[in-house]
């Protein structure tokens, strides 16, 4: 049976004493609820380690448990290796041809120009032989079309120079800065995924309870760890009907409990909207004294630390309320 069926039926209870006793001043029961965080990986995997034993004190960012991560430490170093081949590639599209290659095409610069140098000498020593009727006007068209080709062949070797001191085009080295960038974004998911398997306590706070133990499997988003941090307590009681008006937001009420010393204030920070039976009946005009709402009421955080979850409490609305 779950503490909120526990508090209507004891709230049926105290109506049926509240029936046969003398008008008293309005006093409700109610118990103690916890406010817990359930501290879970959003990765599964096997529990590595436990650091945390229930009952125990921790501080914020102590470590609490960590999942087996040989899978993400894995995709890690491929990530890296990935982010780290697409930067080089990015940085080479910004480069020309290597050094030596530039130099194979500047030594085959010079022999062209000089092959286009002796072209062009020989082309006007046959110009003087065929003015001179020494050789037929024939050897002068293959003089001319020697030094053209040569000429040629100089254009194109320069040309082919001026190519290899150049970066890659501007599309080609958007293509590698884009992928780079992809590289670098699966680099920074991997390092996360493999954060995400040692989780630490988000605030000061009680271990409640642990749920594995290590080497059980855990699935993702499975709570390992629950922790009730100082004074985050709540009072959960049950208000009949009839004196549902006297009761609003901001509130202030008084629990008591055994072992509690002096009353506790509490502000009303919640008034449910649907009643609910106690115990649940056909509902009929004459069963209306039955009918309740669940109120909670939330203490100082310095009075809340001398409450504890599930302790039963009696609830009274502060003097001059």
């Amino acid at each position: 049976m779950n503490r909120h069926r526990i508090g209507v039926l004891w709230a049926a209870a105290t109506l049926l004493l509240a029936a046969c006793a003398k008008p008293t001043d309005p006093a409700w029961a109610g118990y103690v609820e916890g406010d817990y965080v359930y501290v879970a990986a959003p990765i599964g995997g096997a529990l590595a380690q436990l650091s945390v034993q229930r009952g125990q004190q921790v501080a914020k960012d102590a470590p609490l448990f960590t999942l087996d991560s040989a899978a993400e430490r894995a995709a890690r170093e491929e990530a890296a290796a990935r982010e780290r081949s697409a930067r080089a590639q990015a940085a080479n599209t910004d480069k020309g041809r290597r050094g030596d290659e530039i130099a194979v095409s500047q030594a085959q610069l010079t022999q062209a120009r000089a092959q286009a140098a002796l072209a062009a000498s020989e082309l006007a020593r046959t110009r003087q032989l065929v003015a001179q009727n020494f050789v037929s006007p024939s050897k002068l068209d293959d003089a001319i079309a020697a030094e053209q080709q040569a000429r040629a062949r100089v254009g194109e070797l320069e040309a082919a120079l001026r190519v290899a001191r150049l970066p890659a085009r501007t599309d080609e080295r958007a293509a590698a800065d884009a992928q780079a960038d992809a590289a670098r974004a699966a680099l920074a998911q991997q390092l996360w995924r493999e954060a995400q398997k040692s989780q630490r306590a988000p605030t000061d706070a009680q271990v409640a309870d642990t749920f594995f133990r290590v080497g059980e499997w855990v699935n993702a988003g499975q709570p390992v760890v629950s922790l009730l941090a100082p004074g985050a307590v709540r009072a959960r009681f049950y208000v009949p009907e009839a004196e549902l008006g006297a009761l609003k937001i901001g509130q202030t009420v008084q629990l008591r409990c055994d072992g509690c010393g002096t009353p506790i204030a509490a502000r009303i920070d919640f008034i449910a909207t649907q009643a609910e039976y106690t115990p649940p009946v056909i509902y009929s005009n004459a069963q209306r004294s039955r009918l309740v709402f669940m109120v909670e009421a939330r203490p100082d955080t310095k009075d809340g630390a001398r409450l504890k979850p599930g302790q039963p409490l009696d609830v009274k609305p502060a003097a001059g309320a």
